[in-house]
């Protein structure tokens, strides 16, 4: 097995290292698609299947883990384009991401079912990553709003066969935030619920004092 990619001169990417289970989060992070491209090239040439699939992975819970080590299972080598904070945002609102970029790469390149992380910014058109990879599968899930059946069998032309998910836990990271923020309002209703006769008490009592 080839060890290394050339990628310009006097830079490699390890393949070997990529592909060992003791990796670091930086043996397995690309982000230059450029180098990426030129990866995935000798992960084909070596006969490996290589998936892909994208998204934000914001607070990460076991509903990510389990469509991930799923979307392995239709390859070799897992891919994972992962949104930066700026895109996530366009996609999902001012308040998104919790989790900062880099700390949900840290936490990626923890799960054994990843081989390969990089990212997906504004300003690159969606369907840009698929290109680069053409993937031999393109797994996606089937809770991606944003992400139509008709607009992902677009990028069929990219790869062998496109696999959609269903969501594989019954929590969600909109879930989630929903409930956090619902517990929030609550628990700020209660306090307001208690403070406020004490400050209106104290008002009137203000207002009663004799000059």
């Amino acid at each position: 097995m080839r060890t290394s990619t050339k990628i310009k001169k006097g830079h490699s990417v390890n393949i070997e290292k990529i592909l060992s289970r003791y990796s670091h989060t930086q043996d397995r992070y690309i982000g230059d698609y450029d180098e990426l491209e030129l990866v995935v090239e000798d992960l084909k040439q070596q006969g490996l299947r290589v998936v892909l699939t994208q998204g934000v992975y914001d607070l990460l819970h076991v509903g990510h883990a389990k469509y991930l080590e799923k979307a392995l299972t239709y390859g070799d080598v897992l891919i994972v384009g992962v949104d930066t904070d700026e895109f996530t945002r366009v996609r999902k609102g001012p308040n998104r991401p919790v989790v900062p970029f880099q700390e949900r790469i840290n936490m990626l390149a923890h799960l054994r079912h990843v081989t390969i992380l990089t990212q997906r910014d504004v300003g690159v058109e969606i369907g840009e990553l698929i290109r680069v990879v053409r993937p031999h599968v393109l797994v996606t899930s089937l809770s991606t709003k944003d992400f139509p059946k008709k607009d992902v069998l677009a990028y069929k032309k990219y790869c062998e066969e496109i696999v959609t998910l269903p969501q594989q836990a019954p929590t969600s990271t909109t879930a989630r935030i929903r409930f956090f923020t619902i517990e929030g309002a609550d628990e700020l209703a209660r306090e307001l619920t208690q403070k406020i006769p004490e400050v209106v008490l104290h008002t009137l009592n203000n207002f009663r004092k004799p000059e």
